[in-house]
């Protein structure tokens, strides 16, 4: 795997994604795992903008009653954002170029950005290309930037344009007058104003990998943007089982590395950052008794990290009540959460954006794992700017014949002191799709969890933690130098 997801990198890209490679530590192996390590960032960065969500545009528009989904007063929506820790929100998807939807307007951007500052997120705002103009994108970017420009992470100028676009090439040449339209017009007023591309569906990954190496280093595009949804196609995953296995498999690790072999090493290697800003398990509004279930908090957890650790500036997980293709009535099985009488009632998967978000920011530091016995086991380190290490250890061993997984954490601290949280579905199932406990508390349906660390005693002797895993289930170790 390794030679083949570096054989195209230029040396520069290659060290850097060669030490990044030891951060993923996911293998078949035993009962008893000794995990060292070592002091020293040698890995990417995790900001606070890693952890995303992603939206269709339709909910920026008002409803039937003339309402907003995203408004300041929504205070549980507002609540939920804060405790999944969610600093990026994406609005775009099919859509975001929809002829027979109207574009949003003043009054609805400006109930999405009063939103966000309240949410205290920055949005990626999808302007319309199939059916739109430059004049119109040029205006409502420069409206956007004129009125809320500090919440504004970047703009991206369609949506999946794959679909409608056979080529690269054709894409660009409808692409690019409308980008240099908005830049010229706004750019010099707004140079905060940045630009996402291509944002292409699983398939047409190599348009990242050309707009990066058109655009690098020349300004125009500032962020490369990508979609990903490994599973596949939702309604293709008819056997439940068979599909949980999968995506907690190790087969997809191997799928990750040979999806982004084929466009982020350019990206890198070009200077430009990338973001997942569209993702989730299974396309088409997920797949039942699978997306919806604790393997997608499982699941989801190590997709974060495998993509932190190749070096991405985040993951927005696109979420909605309803599917917003081929049959819009059906259900989004995906979604991190959907609408209640009394607020947003909590997927699986919003558990892996909590847990995700409290370890960081800071560096990746690599893992040594000695690992003989034969689990399906990941693990993951980072150090805060304050010196502090997190450590995530995830136990994707799972079913009748799971085991449990004795973790040995030798930090390369003299002197230290630890605590854990933990992350458990009932009976160790990851069939459950209720009852999954963080810190020994759910989130509710106002946004608010009350889960808590427990401290882990230090083996005075050897100066390691122990703990036991047991099947199906995550824990978030953080060990602090002494007197911190």
């Amino acid at each position: 795997m390794q030679n083949f997801l570096f054989q195209r990198m230029p040396s520069a890209g290659l060290r850097t994604f060669l030490a990044v490679l030891a951060l993923t530590c996911c293998m078949r192996s035993g009962a008893s795992v000794r995990v060292d390590i070592p002091m020293g960032p040698v890995g990417p960065g995790i900001s606070n903008d890693f952890t995303g969500l992603s939206f269709e545009m339709s909910y920026v528009l008002p409803d039937a009653r003339g309402g907003h989904f995203f408004r300041p007063e929504n205070e549980a929506l507002v609540a939920m954002f804060h405790t999944l820790g969610v600093r990026v929100l994406r609005v775009g998807g099919n859509t975001a170029d929809r002829a027979t939807l109207p574009l949003p307007s003043h009054e609805d951007v400006d109930s999405l950005f009063d939103f966000a500052a309240a949410a205290k997120v920055r949005v990626l705002f999808t302007l319309r290309l199939k059916t739109s103009n430059p004049a119109w994108a040029s205006e409502m970017a420069g409206y956007i930037m004129r009125h809320h420009g500090a919440q504004v992470e970047a703009m991206a100028i369609g949506n999946e344009p794959n679909v409608y676009y056979k080529t690269f090439g054709a894409y660009l040449a409808q692409w690019r007058p409308v980008a240099e339209f908005v830049m010229q017009s706004n750019g010099n007023d707004y140079p905060g104003l940045k630009l996402a591309a291509p944002g292409t569906s699983p398939g047409h990954e190599f348009w990242a990998r050309d707009m990066a190496a058109t655009f690098g280093g020349h300004g125009l595009v500032s962020l490369i943007s990508q979609h990903d949804y490994p599973g596949g196609d939702a309604r293709r995953a008819t056997n439940a089982p068979a599909a949980r296995d999968r995506l907690l498999s190790p087969a997809m690790d191997l799928h990750y590395a040979k999806f982004a072999a084929g466009w982020v090493p350019t990206v890198l290697s070009n200077g430009l950052p990338y973001r997942l800003e569209e993702a989730n398990s299974f396309y088409d509004g997920g797949a039942k008794d699978v997306s919806d279930t604790f393997a997608s908090a499982l699941w989801g957890l190590d997709y974060q990290w495998w993509w932190a650790a190749h070096g991405c500036g985040g993951v927005n997980f696109h979420t909605g009540d309803k599917v917003a293709a081929r049959d819009e009535n059906k259900p989004c099985r995906y979604a991190v959460f959907w609408t209640a009488p009394d607020g947003y009632q909590v997927h699986p998967l919003a558990y892996a954006l909590k847990m995700f978000s409290l370890a960081g920011p800071g560096h990746l530091l690599s893992t040594r794992i000695n690992n003989e016995d034969g689990l399906n086991i990941c693990a993951y380190a980072l150090i805060s700017p304050e010196g502090a290490i997190t450590v995530t250890l995830i136990n994707r061993d799972h079913g009748p014949n799971g085991r449990p997984a004795t973790f040995v954490l030798n930090p390369a601290l003299p002197d230290s002191s630890a605590s854990c949280i933990e992350l458990t579905a009932p009976g160790n199932s990851v069939e459950a799709e209720d009852g999954i406990l963080l810190g020994g508390s759910s989130i509710g349906t106002d946004g608010s969890w009350n889960g808590h660390w427990k401290a882990m005693p230090r083996q005075a002797e050897s100066g390691t933690y122990h703990l036991t895993l047991p099947p199906a289930s995550a824990v978030l170790v953080k060990i602090s130098p002494a007197g911190r």
